[in-house]
């Protein structure tokens, strides 16, 4: 029998994390709660039921990741890169843990978070974290930057995938500094414009490097 991995068993209790703490508060939480805002301050409020809707993310999570793996086409180039998926796994968890935690704490306790800042914060984290894992991504159809250029060629999509982690990861550390930068527009463009960088970047350079080794084409 295949052995569990513990990252694996650490996803699934992570995955019903979400589920738990709304259902515990939920008794507790006004008919309406806040579910939406932006960087300029801007809310919105929905039924408080909703917030079920987000915490399902969490265990939808965790049986598509898996299932991704097992019906991609390439599927045998995930055990080569396992634990980085794994761990980006046990991140989107942790994510919709912050997403659901955030909204029981305004809607109990209303000005509690800085919302913008911590989002930025967790996501710098996130995006330096998967910044560190794009080296290791090998062709496959859900994970990295998936162009016809890094398909057709596998040295591109090794070039590639080293190129956007190295740019993901300093775009992560970025939106890290982001989170303590004063001004809410300030903040914005320090997270977003690296980000946007990293991806339309890596993509570019992929098309250039198919070229340059296909010239015939």
């Amino acid at each position: 029998m295949k052995r569990i991995p513990k990252m694996q068993i650490l996803v699934w209790v992570l995955a019903i994390v979400p589920i738990i703490l709304t259902a515990v508060f939920y008794p507790r939480l006004p008919a309406s709660i806040l579910m939406q805002w932006d960087f300029g301050g801007e809310v919105g409020y929905e039924p408080k039921w909703h917030l079920f809707i987000i915490a399902a993310l969490a265990p939808l999570f965790a049986v598509l990741f898996p299932l991704m793996s097992k019906i991609d086409p390439r599927r045998k180039s995930y055990d080569t890169f396992a634990p980085s998926y794994l761990l980006f796994q046990a991140m989107m968890m942790l994510f919709v843990i912050l997403m659901v935690g955030i909204v029981l704490i305004e809607s109990l306790r209303p000005g509690s978070v800085r919302i913008g800042r911590t989002i930025c914060l967790f996501l710098g984290v996130l995006f330096a974290v998967i910044g560190n894992m794009m080296p290791k991504f090998r062709q496959n159809y859900f994970c990295g930057i998936k162009t016809p250029w890094t398909y057709a060629d596998e040295v591109v999509w090794t070039r590639t995938h080293r190129l956007a982690g190295r740019l993901m990861f300093a775009a992560g550390l970025l939106g890290i500094v982001s989170a303590f930068l004063p001004g809410d527009v300030l903040m914005a463009i320090v997270f977003f414009v690296p980000l946007i960088i990293s991806v339309v970047v890596p993509v570019l350079m992929s098309y250039i490097w198919y070229r340059q080794r296909h010239p015939q084409n």
